[in-house]
């Protein structure tokens, strides 16, 4: 009896250790894991804003190519879309009527030298013809003023013996002789005297045929500067005829074919040249952007003026060179808003062209001492944007933050955030607040700071 009562107590002891060993495993079984976190460290810096723009690649300088003269097309002298330089022949106008003409126009001014030089010889005749009717009436002047002498003499012959014939002291003959020389000699003042009238009236007539004379000379001057003007436009005429590039840069392609007749005033030009390098990139600024651009400068004189930018092309790939602005149009565009923006990139390459399309991409502001997250810790909950942060103890905390702008793959933080602060990046949608969590490896902090798209 004994002995049976015994094995039951063993029975009843060995039970009971097989029933607690059953309890404490099935305690340990039934103890919750913490739940697997990712974090990342909320941090500061300085972040560039930038903004983004679709544009469209322009030329440098588009040069029209067109005829300046009115002819026939005959040569065809460069390989459309190639490189030119300034001063290359593009194509060639048949250049003989305008040769014709060139040659007239010499001839014409050697006929009007040669007139010159015929004016110039009779005005040198004249001259002379001058001099001689001056001199002329010098010789006569003094003819003259020897008649009057003489008549004076004779005058004086003819008083004296007047009163002496009267008393006989000289006879009548010789009185009568001397009022005879002394009428010969006032007929002798009058000639001279009209001698000298003649001879006045020659030097007139002398000078009046050196006005014309001169006259005549200005007139063939005046010819000849008309000839050379002539001349002159006939040389440029003929070398309209061949059509030259105004700069360098790429050709296009022909409009007019050879054998056609083109001229000025030809609706379409024969080609266009654009240089390319450096080259312009267009884009439209809000209005609100561009009053915000001037409203700096007038606060600072001293900000830059050149807001360095960068281009995407139409890849998506980035253009390696930087570009830089260059203007900003004179109006606002009334049904847009807009104002019309140039910036201009170097073009070494000749990689890019007129007319390609390319996202602009301009630093527009720096952001000082920014809060930034990656953009996978934010969760939007209704609108609401919210992120997990990890507290010192490795309690979760959900807290409400305030999205700025993206920057890349991170978000601006305005309000909400701290420096140093660590938030959930993965295992988020796992946890909620006041939970206990275990840390992964940490996940590299934010510094990922390009332009936002």
């Amino acid at each position: 009896m004994k002995t049976k009562e015994f094995s039951v107590a063993v029975l009843a002891v060995v039970l009971a250790a097989a029933l607690a060993g059953c309890n404490q495993k099935s305690g340990a079984a039934s103890a919750p894991q913490l739940p697997l976190v990712k974090v990342a460290s909320v941090t500061e810096q300085d972040v560039p804003i930038s903004v983004e723009y679709v544009g469209t690649l322009v030329g440098y300088i588009n040069a029209q190519i067109r005829a300046r003269v009115s002819g026939h097309l005959m040569s065809q002298n460069y390989r459309e879309g190639s490189l030119v330089k300034a001063g290359d022949l593009l194509f060639q106008v048949d250049p003989r009527p305008f040769q014709a003409a060139l040659d007239q126009a010499e001839a014409k001014l050697l006929q009007a030298e040669s007139q010159l030089s015929q004016a110039k010889a009779q005005v040198s005749a004249s001259q002379a013809q001058v001099e001689q009717a001056l001199a002329k009436v010098v010789q006569d002047e003094a003819q003259t003023r020897r008649a009057e002498a003489d008549q004076r003499r004779t005058e004086l012959d003819v008083g004296r013996y007047t009163p002496l014939a009267q008393r006989g002291s000289v006879s009548q003959q010789e009185l009568d002789n001397a009022v005879q020389n002394n009428l010969a000699n006032i007929a002798a003042v009058a000639a001279a005297r009209a001698s000298v009238q003649n001879s006045q009236a020659s030097v007139s007539q002398a000078r009046a045929a050196l006005e014309r004379a001169q006259a005549d000379v200005k007139t063939q001057e005046a010819n000849i500067a008309a000839a050379r003007a002539t001349l002159a436009d006939a040389k440029l005429n003929l070398g309209y005829t061949r059509v030259q590039s105004p700069i360098s840069g790429v050709a296009g392609f022909r409009v007019a074919n050879i054998g056609d007749f083109v001229g000025p005033n030809d609706p379409a030009p024969l080609t266009t040249v654009s240089q390319v390098d450096p080259i312009y990139a267009e884009f439209p600024v809000s209005e609100q952007r561009a009053l915000a651009v001037f409203r700096r400068w007038d606060a600072d004189p001293r900000a830059r003026r050149d807001i360095d930018l960068e281009l995407v092309l139409a890849d998506g790939t980035m253009y390696p060179n930087p570009g830089r602005a260059a203007a900003l149009d004179r109006q606002v565009d009334v049904t847009t808003g807009t104002v019309l923006a140039r910036g201009v990139f170097p073009n070494p390459g000749n990689v890019l062209r007129p007319g390609q399309y390319a996202k602009v991409r301009a630093v527009v502001d720096v952001k000082k001492n920014a809060i930034l997250i990656p953009q996978r810790a934010v969760q939007d909950v209704q609108g609401i944007q919210q992120v997990a942060i990890v507290t010192p103890d490795d309690t979760i905390e959900v807290r409400t933050v305030k999205c700025d702008v993206r920057v890349g793959s991170l978000w601006m933080i305005t309000a909400g955030l701290k420096p140093g602060e660590r938030v959930v990046v993965e295992g988020g949608d796992r946890v909620r607040a006041g939970q206990k969590v275990r840390l992964a490896s940490s996940a590299p902090a934010p510094s990922e700071t390009s332009a936002p798209k």
